[in-house]
């Protein structure tokens, strides 16, 4: 198993971010984390990562259970977390290569010495996900997709159990969205590809690689299961309380809302 939640609440400033969620992961399942702006996924990415703890509830992630060890630094070790978030924490002065490097060490910044055969898998990742051309180049003047690109290559360099995508198109043109979509894509469908947890706002950016989605609303879980279940017109016309149609293009959704019309009386 991945992870487990049970009943897992979350309460900061009297306010519950967090209610009674509960979420199972197996080995082999990619999973989206669908929710509008403020439905508390981030508040569960920070329970994944160890960052914050529940209030209420069990949480299990890779084998380790929450309060029983010190797991932070052991738990971040076998979890790869790209978020745009990290963009802003790495050295001015660090070129592609050097951020994709520190990944070996779970670390901002390279501060270890890293052996020949890191950096062949650095490099590696670097060509596997289109990087290399860019390998020297200061990570703060890369574009918002190229350093999307590296923070993955950087996320894969410790070969992580779970690899946590939180928003990872945010800020992407169209041509740069569906290119970054397609290398994720590919690293899903490797056979040794780690358990994947894609979050997300935007249906359209779902890939048929993810089996399964929980849709999150208002700190709850709203609904969990297969995929092509959780994203039908039924169940997002319910989950935004709003008409709405899913259409389904290459094993895509897309959504759209309905027209309301109003007769006369």
């Amino acid at each position: 198993m991945i992870l487990q939640l049970e009943d897992v609440s979350l309460k900061r400033s009297d306010k519950w971010i967090l209610k009674n969620v509960n979420w199972q992961i197996e080995r082999g399942e990619h999973w989206v984390l669908f929710g509008l702006n403020g439905s508390g996924k981030t508040a569960i990415l920070n329970l994944l990562n160890a960052y914050n703890f529940p209030t209420k509830g069990r949480i299990n992630v890779l084998g380790m259970e929450f309060g029983k060890t010190y797991l932070a630094e052991k738990l971040r070790k076998q979890i790869g977390f790209v978020s745009s978030s990290l963009q802003e924490k790495f050295h001015p002065g660090d070129n592609a290569f050097e951020v994709v490097l520190s990944g070996a060490f779970a670390s901002i910044g390279l501060y270890e010495n890293p052996t020949n055969e890191i950096r062949i898998k650095a490099i590696s990742l670097l060509e596997e996900l289109g990087c290399i051309n860019y390998a020297n180049r200061n990570y703060e003047t890369l574009s918002q997709g190229e350093k999307q690109r590296v923070l993955i290559a950087r996320a894969l360099m410790a070969d992580p159990s779970l690899l946590i995508l939180d928003e990872p198109t945010n800020g992407l043109d169209f041509i740069a969205r569906e290119k970054l979509l397609e290398s994720i894509e590919t690293i899903a469908k490797n056979p040794n590809a780690p358990a994947i947890i894609y979050v997300t706002h935007h249906v359209e950016e779902i890939l048929p690689v993810f089996n399964k989605t929980l849709l999150l609303k208002d700190g709850q879980v709203f609904a969990a299961g297969n995929t092509g279940e959780m994203l039908s017109s039924e169940s997002l016309t319910q989950f935004f309380n709003l008409p709405v149609r899913v259409s389904w293009e290459n094993e895509r959704p897309f959504l759209s809302k309905l027209q309301v019309t109003h007769q006369n009386s």
